[in-house]
């Protein structure tokens, strides 16, 4: 049992994390190329007739971890379970028992989606992980982005909605739950950004539309223990 002491407890924080790739420059255009290449071949076994427009939005298979064999391919890998590592390590500060475990990342599915012309991904959640997370490979400068007519900064955005926001469904609003009351957060798209964050947080992406497409890449991924199970030894704490 969790025993709590007397004063104010802040309870439930939702960890989100947020990395940029320092290498995305140098390999951003290799890797359009590359999606755009297994978008083309996906079609074309898919008998998509190329004479019509092309969709609005178009999602992968979740088998990209292995179908690209390139050496850029396999830093940005790295750079993202190392990230996903990170994550999960501030996220459980002060629940790991002790430091320094020998834990292994696993991608569990990989995917890429490319949208333009107000193509969005409605609200939904990831199964079967315990994390997930967005990296932009191509979108509109910021500043170009914003300017959109409709949709101004919320263009092109991934939005996460919070534990709080399911409560505000027919909530009675004052002064004094003012702290319910931003319930989602906005994370813009920038190019070599990574957002890591639970895979059970309710999140969409905007409608975007744009000169440029916008290629994301998405993942499932869990943490394991290397030696021993996963299930740590002296996981009930007393606050202290």
């Amino acid at each position: 049992m969790n025993l709590l002491g007397t004063g104010h407890h802040a309870l439930w924080a939702t960890p989100l994390s947020v990395f940029r790739w320092e290498e995305a420059p140098a390999v951003q255009a290799l890797l359009v190329r590359v999606l755009q290449a297994l978008r083309l071949g996906h079609e074309a076994r898919s008998g998509v007739d190329t004479s019509l427009p092309r969709s609005a939005f178009f999602a992968s298979d979740d088998d990209l971890v292995q179908r690209i064999q390139l050496p850029e391919w396999q830093r940005l890998l790295r750079f993202i379970v190392q990230s996903v590592g990170e994550a999960a390590k501030q996220a459980n500060a002060g629940v790991w028992p002790v430091e320094g475990l020998d834990l292994q990342v696993a991608i569990e599915g990989m995917w890429f989606q490319i949208s333009r012309g107000g193509a969005f991904h409605d609200v939904h959640t990831h199964g079967n992980c315990s994390w997930s997370g967005v990296y932009c490979v191509q979108v509109d400068p910021p500043q170009q982005r914003a300017r959109h007519p409709a949709w101004g900064a919320h263009n092109g955005v991934t939005r996460f909605y919070g534990p709080r926001f399911e409560r505000l469904g027919g909530a009675h609003m004052d002064a004094g739950n003012a702290y319910l009351q931003a319930a989602h957060v906005d994370v813009e798209p920038v190019e070599g950004q990574l957002v890591v964050f639970p895979a059970w947080l309710p999140h969409q992406a905007m409608p975007y539309d744009g000169e440029a497409e916008r290629i994301i890449i998405s993942f499932n991924a869990s943490v394991h223990v290397r030696s021993g199970g996963d299930r740590l030894p002296g996981q009930t704490y007393a606050a202290r």
